[in-house]
């Protein structure tokens, strides 16, 4: 099965199987969330193939995966609450095989060669040439040049990580500022679960704002979406993020 899309969420457990691939065409983005938590972002003309998906239902729980990266650029993000989950995910790419536990990281099979990028965290890669070492420190990179020998691990310039990240990134709410309409995504009643889904939400490329609300029972918390010019802006916004990550009956405000 194949699905390709601009910003349509999917969850890895529920709607994707072992064997599915994932397609996107020009000027398209994709995520998934996983069943851990994390979320993996596709950016345009590329595929993804899911296999080995599984999750032990117990008390320490263990997502396992393989993300099979046939073409174009991905990141695979672990944030807030996701960190404290087990996982055994492993990421193929241009040829090299990277085995994340918990972290984030950017990748590309791109047309010249691949790039593995560690943003945060530590990652076990097996290299084009199978050569085994590990990434452990924040903001390095690993070049993989096509039809040559792959370079030693390096600094990455913090300007030449954020053109990586646009390839991946879906655009959000943010490039709108100084409107007085917002979009209610949703309202919780425990902050643990407000900040998880504000994690979330921030991890798949939007501004929101987490605001507490005093209501009968204490405090709820309400995740929006501020600066949107007009009514009609926040509604046509509404209805596109209508069931993203829980929201399943989004509204506007002024």
């Amino acid at each position: 099965m194949q699905r390709g899309a601009s910003t349509v969420p999917l969850r890895v457990g529920s709607e994707l199987r072992n064997g599915d691939k994932l397609v996107t065409g020009a000027n398209a983005r994709i995520y998934v969330q996983t069943a851990d938590g994390s979320t993996v972002k596709l950016g345009e003309n590329a595929t993804l193939k899911l296999e080995g998906l599984s999750q032990k239902r117990e008390e320490q729980s263990l997502f396992n995966a393989v993300l099979d990266v046939a073409k174009g650029a991905f990141r695979f993000t672990t944030s807030g609450l996701a960190k404290l989950k087990g996982r055994d995910v492993t990421v193929r790419v241009a040829g090299a095989t990277i085995g994340i536990r918990g972290t984030d990281v950017w990748g590309k099979d791109g047309n010249e060669q691949g790039v593995v990028c560690l943003i945060e965290g530590k990652i076990d890669v097996t290299g084009v040439d199978n050569r085994q070492f590990v990434m452990d420190q924040p903001l390095s990179f690993y070049k993989m040049p096509k039809g040559a020998a792959p370079l030693p691990v390096a600094p990455v310039e913090m300007e030449q990580l954020k053109k990586w990240a646009v390839e991946t990134d879906i655009a959000g709410p943010a490039m709108h500022s100084g409107g007085k309409w917002k979009v209610e995504l949703l309202t919780l009643a425990e902050e643990r679960a407000a900040l998880a889904a504000y994690d979330q939400w921030r991890d798949a490329g939007y501004d929101v704002r987490l605001k507490p609300v005093a209501s009968a029972d204490g405090w709820a918390y309400t995740l929006r979406i501020h600066g949107l010019a007009s009514r009609s802006e926040a509604e046509k916004l509404a209805a596109q993020l209508k069931g993203m990550l829980g929201a399943d009956s989004p509204g506007v405000s002024r």
